[in-house]
């Protein structure tokens, strides 16, 4: 059923057979429409409700780029953006970004910079579609001119989720710009993370296998092993000095502070 495939879950690119996945982030003020849009996309529907969301949401979706499977894991704000603000984690690792204002509502194309520099904080460089919703309620709209999207080079979409005017093609067109922009950019700050995330996991590896060895080592004493710990540090227990209750030592440098605490 359609409420079955808007049910937020985590992504699982080997569940899916998916060649590539990609994270594409919603933003703009509370009511703009930005839920809506995306089940108008995603279930082929439209039931209209005005209670905000008040939890992130997750909706996961297959597309095909140039003949490959996508995975994309479609982010909504989900009633934070009634804060003004959006936590870091919400932008991390995002490939695009949907920013959506309300034609009918102009305090919500004013708040459009506040978005866009909090984007711009997180994600310098990740492409961004502007989204003037709810032209349903006045086709007029769609002869205005809107300098925020010229001031920022960004490519404005007429839309309605009401009736669904331009909702599949802003959405297709998000998703190749979010696979393009994952495969070509060279984001000073996706780098960035990635050495973090490398350097993150080599220390937590680090400490397994000081724990792994500590629980070898007090089963089965060892006579000599050479691995970096202190001089005198008994081999069963670890500790950073001559242990009176077992025998076996351990020889070599010490390791730095962080990693010589007991595990």
């Amino acid at each position: 059923m359609a409420s079955d495939r808007a049910k937020p879950c985590e992504l699982d690119q080997e569940k899916y057979d998916a060649d590539d996945n990609v994270k594409i982030i919603c933003l703009g003020d509370s009511a703009v429409g930005k839920s809506k849009l995306m089940e108008r996309f995603l279930m082929d529907g439209f039931r209209p409700q005005q209670l905000s969301t008040y939890a992130l949401t997750l909706y996961k979706h297959t597309a095909t780029v140039d003949g490959k499977t996508i995975l994309v894991d479609f982010w909504d704000t989900a009633g934070q953006e009634r804060f003004q603000s959006m936590h870091a984690s919400y932008y991390y690792k995002a490939h695009a970004c949907i920013m959506v204002f309300d034609v009918q509502r102009k305090v919500t194309y004013k708040n459009l910079s506040t978005w866009y520099t909090e984007l711009r904080e997180f994600r310098p460089e990740i492409p961004c579609i502007l989204v003037a919703n709810k032209i349903d309620a006045d086709i007029k709209m769609t002869q205005k001119s809107f300098s925020f999207a010229r001031k920022f080079s960004l490519p404005l979409y007429f839309v309605s989720a009401a009736d669904g005017t331009n909702v599949v093609k802003l959405f297709n067109d998000a998703i190749r710009l979010a696979v393009s922009y994952k495969h070509n950019s060279r984001d000073f700050m996706d780098e960035v993370l990635q050495e973090l995330e490398v350097g993150q996991a080599e220390m937590l590896g680090g400490l397994k296998k000081t724990a792994s060895l500590q629980r070898d080592v007090e089963r089965k004493p060892v006579e000599r092993l050479l691995l970096g710990l202190a001089g005198g540090t008994c081999s069963l227990c670890l500790r950073p000095w001559k242990c009176q209750s077992h025998t076996g030592q351990i020889q070599g440098q010490a390791l730095p502070t962080a990693l010589s605490t007991e595990l």
